[in-house]
């Protein structure tokens, strides 16, 4: 099967032309129309095959998650997400591997109104690289740089359950429940708009581990911020595995929101529909600190980086 044919046959369903999307799958370009009034928000990732995703990964969450982690990003501005590029790499047409990937795919793109748009495929190692586009209000975007000493630090959902999930498969252990924290992690969307719409103004998501994500808050914010340990949220699972805080601190895959606000917020945040812990505060300074129960500083683990030596 040709390139243009595959196409076709896989990924024009995946858009519908209507208001905002004027053309496309199928020409040089897709036209696209953006709300009046709304601000455009971007942004792209790429996940290499035995790098983000693992060799003989289900191809339904491969597709799931190529699109969950820029769905994330979006989420961490407060963006309510719109129009997907891909570009889609791979050694040769496998039937059953692409019928599963846009199966995951077209799943969590329904659930958030995401239309792919357009992209390009061609052969070569497999890798697959997402742009996607969302829309926002003015004056409502969620910055790394907005964070001020006295804000509270707060997380949304559990931290640690993907990395440990990862830990427990590379080494040939059953992570159980865990492993779909990794593979099929849920972005949290609707959360992000909420927390936009309460009036936060920081906030990042959490892809490369709380310490090294709330670390771009301190240095963008030029500030500091402390991390009581005993208070990260980590769920059941996780203790049941023998979790240990390095991973909840440093293991990266968790897709929760880590944001800050003024304490004056914390009654409305309380009233919010979802699980939120404030774990910490913004303070003058640089850098994260990490105290345990009795105030006394921790060693800070080293999250994800690429290149990293």
């Amino acid at each position: 099967m040709a390139e243009f044919a595959l196409i076709q046959r896989y990924f024009s369903g995946l858009s519908r032309p209507g208001q905002d999307v004027l053309l496309g799958i199928g020409d040089d370009c897709a036209l696209l129309q953006p709300p009046a009034g709304q601000q455009l928000a971007t942004t792209m990732d790429t996940l290499i095959a035995g790098c983000h995703f693992l060799l003989d990964a289900d191809p339904v969450s491969v597709g799931h998650k190529s699109l969950a982690v820029n769905l994330s990003d979006l989420a961490a501005m407060g963006a309510t997400p719109a129009w997907a590029l891909l570009s889609l790499s791979m050694p040769r047409i496998d039937d059953d591997w692409l019928q599963g990937f846009v199966r995951g795919f077209r799943r969590l793109a329904g659930q958030f109104g995401v239309q792919l748009v357009g992209g390009d495929i061609c052969q070569g190692p497999l890798s697959i690289t997402l742009q996607l586009t969302g829309f926002l209000e003015a004056e409502k975007a969620m910055l790394r740089a907005n964070a001020k000493p006295g804000d509270l630090v707060c997380v949304t959902g559990t931290l640690g359950d993907a990395a440990l999930a990862l830990r427990l498969l590379q080494a040939g252990e059953d992570p159980g429940g865990l492993r779909a924290r990794l593979e099929t992690p849920l972005p949290r969307v609707d959360e992000g708009r909420m927390l936009a719409d309460l009036g936060v103004r920081t906030c990042i998501d959490i892809s490369d581990g709380l310490v090294a994500d709330l670390g771009h808050i301190c240095e963008r914010s030029s500030c500091a911020a402390r991390i009581e340990v005993a208070r990260l949220p980590l769920s059941s699972a996780f203790r049941g595995h023998a979790g240990d805080p390095e991973t909840a601190l440093a293991g990266g895959d968790d897709y929760e929101l880590c944001f800050t606000l003024p304490p004056s917020l914390q009654p409305e945040l309380e009233a919010l529909p979802f699980d939120i812990t404030c774990i910490g505060e913004i303070q003058a300074g640089q850098g994260v600190e990490l105290v345990d129960e009795t105030g006394n500083s921790l060693a800070l683990p080293r999250g994800w980086e690429h290149f990293s030596s």
